[in-house]
């Protein structure tokens, strides 16, 4: 193990195992919300509305935005002087903790009059302002998702928006009738008493599977410390809106005769792929890229770096699409934008700069708090430190956009004096195997001695089939080793290297391979890298190994396997149980027909066993009881259809 992650535990394991007790350095620091052991904590948040308004058929041209009230009628009133009124209402929901489970979320308004009526909610899918709207420019409706019947002057009804409420963010809502008889209701102007309010109710705690009580969202960001997770474009939650066992990812990327066997020399271009669901309806894209949103946040992180392979085109839309969606899910979720210099190697200045000055619109992308738009190019040294300079003037002269520049490189060493004057800070793509990640300090101290931030990058591990070439991770030891540099060497950012480069099979998104067990380990150090090391209040296991052995030759007929990247730490075969635990407890794990069993310390504490062919399965026992178990769900095997050096991952927190 690297020597940064603590010292090495003897344990009573047989002489083929061996393990190591992991302790942050930071100090514990308690959440404002904490739980005992087993337990759950429930909270509520309600907010008033920011925006409402209603519009009117019979008036189609005029604003309500200053009414006290707001006006429902049905399509029966259509024929009639009132006309049709429809109610629109906007909330911001904010404060709910990290990883909180949604129970209830309900919209409450207030009766101006007793009406014995009912009206509908549904969800808005079109723009609109309070001061703007009107009937000829109302804004599209969805489905109805809840109702109430009957009105009693100065009381509140509730509606049920269980279904669209998912987590922190902003939500729109129409109020539509389904009679001839107008309901009246109070708006925000008639006072915070009887302002309609969205109220949304939540669990959270060591029930959940997390080993520790995650702190708030809010408390999270109050650090100065900010976690972004790199976003591939190529790679989105789903290709064509199909189910999963028929959609592109199945047919094309994870066949190794997909693409008409474009990718048959390396078995296929995929070894995993993200989370499937069912097929939506409406715009399925915008609403993928929401749901990784909510899971970023779920996971703690601040934001994502998105890579800008195109200025047109595909890439390009999904952009603008993952920018209002965390627009929409939570405007504190930011988007630093990371111009891809292999993909745009010949893109013009100007051009660039356009772009960027395009995206730079939304309030979802990330600027400093002096208002500097933060630029972070991947592969930076593919231009010129003059050339960079030259951009960062053109910005500010044809768009009036400061740029706070941090080169990501690939080699910082290289090129970092040359970018020193023109740089806020610097980042670097990393290394992939605990042997590369061995002294990750010496670059932070190297950037902060130049008066520069530093973002260092984090990573799970990487396998490329379509270029032949691995990192050995060592199971979880890269991961660990990466937060571990991060928190000693006191880096003021950090990388997750990647969220969804399946290619690169360095992705920590919730994937079919590994679920979100990468995420969840991670979402431990990032409170030890913000926070400080959160007291563990749950026992959990993570298990990790790959499906074959290293030297194993696969059966499809591969002509291009991949090989060990030189400098990487050497290849092994073995099953890694990750503990973090309340209290000492025995481990079992069970590989093949092979059982061992070890004695585990409080705390954060990992063993490898050798790989077998067969199942693995891992169990926490304290007292003689059983307290945690997790089962791989794939099975080991010797004799492998296609090459694939992609670790698995199961977690006990989510079976």
């Amino acid at each position: 193990m690297v020597a940064a992650l603590g010292a090495t535990v003897l344990a009573t394991a047989p002489a083929s195992a061996t393990g190591t007790a992991l302790t942050g350095s930071a100090t514990a620091t308690a959440a404002t919300t904490t739980a005992m052991a087993g337990a759950v904590s429930t909270g509520e948040v309600s907010v008033a509305a920011t925006d409402d308004v209603f519009v009117s058929e019979a008036e189609p041209t005029k604003n309500f935005g200053t009414e006290v009230w707001m006006s429902v009628c049905g399509s029966a009133c259509g024929s009639s002087a009132t006309g049709e009124r429809v109610a629109l209402l906007r909330f911001t929901v904010s404060g709910l903790p990290a990883g909180a489970t949604i129970v209830t979320a309900s919209l409450g308004v207030t009766s101006a009059r007793t009406t014995d009526t009912t009206i509908s909610v549904r969800p808005v899918t079109g723009a609109w302002t309070e001061t703007g709207t009107t009937w000829n420019n109302r804004p599209a409706m969805g489905a109805i998702i809840g109702s109430h019947t009957g009105f009693a002057a100065g009381g509140t009804a509730t509606l049920d928006v269980s279904s669209v409420v998912k987590g922190n963010g902003t939500y729109a809502f129409a109020l539509t009738g389904t009679s001839a008889t107008t309901t009246v209701l109070h708006s925000s102007r008639a006072g915070t008493a009887v302002a309609p309010t969205l109220t949304v109710g939540y669990t959270e705690g060591t029930a959940g599977p997390l080993p520790f009580t995650i702190p708030t969202t809010s408390q999270l960001r109050a650090s100065g410390k900010k976690v972004f997770a790199h976003y591939f474009t190529p790679y989105p939650v789903s290709l064509d809106n199909k189910a999963p066992a028929e959609d592109y990812y199945t047919r094309n990327y994870l066949n190794p005769d997909g693409e008409s066997g474009k990718h048959s020399a390396y078995g296929g271009l995929l070894r995993d792929r993200p989370l499937g669901r069912d097929p939506l309806t409406g715009d399925w894209a915008l609403a993928d890229f929401a749901t990784e949103v909510r899971q970023a946040i779920a996971a703690g992180l601040d934001g994502f770096t998105v890579d800008i392979l195109s200025l047109t085109g595909t890439h390009w839309t999904r952009i603008q699409k993952l920018i209002q969606a965390a627009e929409s899910v939570d405007p504190g979720f930011k988007i630093v934008l990371m111009p891809d210099m292999n993909g745009l190697a010949s893109a013009d200045s100007a051009a660039l700069a356009d772009a960027v000055a395009t995206l730079a619109a939304s309030t979802s992308v990330y600027r400093l708090g002096d208002n500097r738009l933060v630029v972070a190019p991947f592969k930076a040294e593919g231009r010129t430190a003059a050339w960079w300079a030259d951009w960062m003037t053109t910005m500010e002269t044809r768009h009036g956009i400061k740029v706070a520049l941090v080169p990501c490189f690939l080699d910082f060493n290289k090129y970092r004096d040359a970018f020193s004057s023109i740089s806020y800070g610097f980042a670097n793509w990393g290394g992939r195997s605990p042997a590369a990640n061995s002294a990750l300090t010496t670059n932070i101290d190297r950037a902060h001695g130049m008066g520069k931030i530093w973002m260092q990058p984090v990573s799970v591990q990487d396998e490329r089939p379509n270029q032949g070439i691995y990192d050995e991770a060592a199971n979880t030891e890269n991961l660990r080793a990466t937060w571990q540099g991060a928190i000693d060497g006191k880096a003021d950012w950090v990388q997750l290297v990647t969220w969804n480069d399946y290619s690169e099979n360095t992705q920590f998104a919730p994937s079919r391979n590994a679920g979100w067990t990468y995420l969840d380990i991670s979402a431990y150090y990032l409170t030890c890298y913000k926070l400080g090391c959160p007291a563990v209040t749950k026992d959990v296991a993570y298990l990790t190994h790959r499906v074959h052995p290293v030297a194993a030759i696969p059966s499809y007929g591969e002509t291009k396997l991949m090989k060990l990247r030189s400098g990487s730490t050497q290849a092994r075969d073995t099953v890694e149980v990750l503990t973090m635990l309340t209290g000492a407890a025995k481990v079992t794990v069970d590989v093949g027909g092979t059982r061992q069993t070890y004695d585990a310390p409080a705390g954060v504490y990992a063993k490898t066993v050798p790989l077998k062919a067969g199942t693995a399965s891992a169990s926490v026992s304290r007292a003689s009881t059983v307290v945690a178990t997790a089962t791989s769900p794939f099975t080991i095997t010797t004799t492998p259809y296609v090459q694939d050096l992609h670790y698995r991952a199961a977690s006990s927190g989510r079976p």
